[in-house]
């Protein structure tokens, strides 16, 4: 991670239209939701509304009554890896779709309406990297940052970045900041000059049962505190608690595999 999304106040910030190529809401698919629900909602203290129910069962998690990310039902003939997928905002999700088959990315579910909300794709880059594109319409996206139990930052973890920064920079129309650091493979990205995401390129330090991937951090008060909480819920350390120049992180992962960051910004 490189920088926290600096847009937020201390008391958190709502966000009424996420700039096209912003990281605009997070949602999981799961095959047991509902304990799902109970493991995320005793971590981040998160309630739960129903819908929209366009890929099956899904809930919206709230904080304090905003929305900040969803978790859905997997269909049980579907094995695909449980994993925590960032959507990224388009102006027009058919347009972005057909943008992201031409720069070698595939779309494999979508575009399609999801109810009154708006409209998705599910792709993966050409690194078989998974995103979401979200064109909102009812439904802008998460509606609060900056506060403890919301979304901080999402970062592609992928084998190099050149090529696959360039797959994303074609799409959305990003700016590229490389950081130059001896042996360290990472890049910025950025919408009119603030950084939204980034890169990093681990090469062979990627899991091999999870290949190129996008990782969520969520905000925390206290990362070793949170930490404990995550192994008492059944949840599993990755990696532990240490210090970065942005804050206290660690990786952990979910009851059913999951996995995600947790950042505490010094503020």
């Amino acid at each position: 991670m490189t920088e926290a999304r600096g847009s937020a106040g201390p008391h958190g910030e709502t966000h009424a239209r996420h700039t096209p190529g912003t990281p605009c809401w997070v949602s999981l698919m799961v095959h047991g939701p509902a304990a799902t629900q109970e493991f995320y909602g005793a971590l981040f203290g998160w309630e739960f509304q129903p819908g929209p129910q366009q890929l099956g069962p899904y809930v919206r998690a709230l904080l304090n009554g905003h929305e900040v990310a969803g978790i859905g039902q997997l269909p049980p003939d579907r094995h695909l890896p449980i994993a925590w997928t960032p959507y990224l905002a388009s102006n027009d999700a058919d347009l972005t779709a057909d943008t992201v088959r031409l720069c070698g990315g595939t779309v494999g579910v979508g575009p399609l309406d999801a109810g009154e909300a708006g409209r998705m794709a599910i792709c993966s880059d050409p690194s078989g990297a998974v995103f979401g594109i979200w064109q909102g319409a009812e439904h802008r996206g998460t509606a609060i940052t900056g506060v403890p139990g919301t979304p901080a930052w999402n970062e592609l973890l992928t084998f190099e970045s050149v090529n696959v920064a360039k797959f994303y920079e074609t799409v959305f129309a990003y700016e590229e900041e490389p950081v130059v650091s001896a042996g360290f493979d990472y890049v910025t990205l950025r919408i009119d000059g603030r950084p939204v995401a980034g890169i990093h390129g681990v090469g062979t330090a990627l899991p091999r049962d999870r290949g190129p991937h996008w990782m969520t951090y969520f905000e925390v008060a206290d990362t070793d505190e949170t930490v404990e909480r995550v192994v008492d819920l059944g949840g599993h350390v990755l990696e532990p608690a240490h210090d970065s120049e942005h804050g206290r992180v660690a990786t952990v992962a979910d009851p059913e595999g999951a996995r995600f960051s947790l950042i505490q910004i010094p503020r």
